[in-house]
């Protein structure tokens, strides 16, 4: 395990150590990223609620497009899996689906069960143009976007737009359907969008089945949802600041502490790829990477990759579900693929680790957690922003 310390590598445990005295005397935290195993991300909110940090994951964009529409509107989605046997039509909406396997996987087969089953299946798009050798029956969203046209699609269905239109083909394609699927990424078509096309999905089950099915992130976004359910009952962003869970897309928001001086320490956790964003240049920050290089934050802690040095329960996207990952190592170990091919790189985690068989990120969360413990800050008040 590496360590650094403004760039100069040291001991793991001086550079815990110095992590723990940055968050010790800090009066607003903030933990940011959250692209982790979900052991780690569990962690992350344990040590939150202990010291009253705030949290927001590095998905919080196209998480909140999804949990905004889900909250005032309610949504009927279905699983990739169901999508796979049972849709006789699939829509993609926008271009950011086609650079997803889901769409190849849709349009390599046709339902096997349910109403539909024995039928072809339409593969539609709306604002996109297909991939390769994967082409669509394709509708142009126009220039005001692939939101407003999910927009006009909605009050078509609905009737509430009368007269020809190019999209109302697309209306009775879908309202003929057996088992329609509408496959979007949250992230490209927004909040106001999100929540139109749940809208529309709705309004189609008044005669016939058509279900919703957003693309997950790229940041473990869908895992730290569920883990911020299961350990507050309420979804990210939140904050520990008043000794309870709090939930507050825009106030908890990172960046915009960050630019408006709220916060005055900050845990970047990010065992998996994630940008990190420039506010952490501005502020006191813990980065614990899971590939670092050394200098991306004032103390440094390489964690190592799950799912490649070693197992661990990440989000699944073609299960839709947090599942467990072998490590690469354990992999080609059981599949005797290491045979003959020189020394391994020893994925164990430090000697001095504070608690085995957590992974390297989790155990340093629960490290932090026990010297905060040991050693409260003199003033205890945090920030009501947190």
């Amino acid at each position: 395990m590496t360590a650094w310390i403004d760039g100069q590598a040291v001991a793991r445990d001086e550079a815990v150590a110095a992590a723990a005295a940055l968050l010790t005397g800090a009066r607003s935290p903030v933990f940011a990223g959250l692209c982790a195993e979900a052991a780690s991300v569990q962690a992350a909110f344990d040590l939150a609620r202990a010291i009253g940090a705030s949290l927001d994951p590095a998905a919080g964009s196209a998480l909140y497009a999804d949990l905004g529409a889900l909250a005032s509107g309610g949504a009927m989605t279905t699983t990739p899996a169901e999508a796979r046997g049972r849709a006789d039509l699939v829509l993609v909406v926008g271009a950011a689906p086609w650079t997803s396997e889901m769409v190849s996987e849709l349009a390599a087969g046709g339902p096997v069960r349910g109403r539909a089953a024995g039928r072809s299946r339409t593969l539609l798009a709306l604002g996109g143009a297909g991939a390769g050798a994967v082409q669509p029956v394709a509708y142009p969203a126009g220039e005001a976007g692939v939101a407003a046209a999910i927009g006009l699609l909605r009050g078509l269905a609905g009737g509430r737009i009368a007269g020809p239109h190019p999209l109302a083909d697309l209306v009775v394609r879908l309202r003929e359907a057996l088992y329609g699927v509408v496959l979007y990424d949250p992230g490209e078509i927004g909040a106001l969008g999100a929540e139109m096309l749940n809208g529309l999905v709705k309004d189609l089950n008044e005669t016939t089945r058509c279900f919703a099915l957003p693309l997950g992130d790229a940041c473990q976004g869908r895992a730290v949802a569920q883990v911020a359910a299961w350990s507050t009952g309420q979804g990210p962003r939140v904050g520990f600041g008043r000794g309870r869970p709090e939930h507050d897309p825009w106030r908890f928001d990172a960046e915009r502490q960050a630019a408006a001086g709220e916060i005055d320490a900050a845990l970047w956790l990010a065992s998996l790829p994630a940008p990190l964003p420039a506010w952490t240049r501005t502020v006191p920050t813990v980065a614990l990477l899971g590939a670092p290089k050394g200098d991306e934050a004032r103390v440094v802690i390489g964690v190592g990759v799950p799912g490649e040095a070693f197992g661990a329960a990440l989000w699944h996207p073609r299960r839709a579900a947090i599942a467990w990952h072998e490590s690469r190592h354990e992999s080609r170990q059981d599949s005797g693929q290491d045979s003959g091919q020189g020394p391994r790189q020893d994925t164990r985690p430090d000697p001095g680790s504070p608690q085995p068989g957590l992974s390297p990120a989790a155990a340093i969360l629960a490290d932090l957690q026990a010297r905060l413990a040991a050693s409260p800050a003199s003033n205890p008040e945090r920030s009501a922003s947190c």
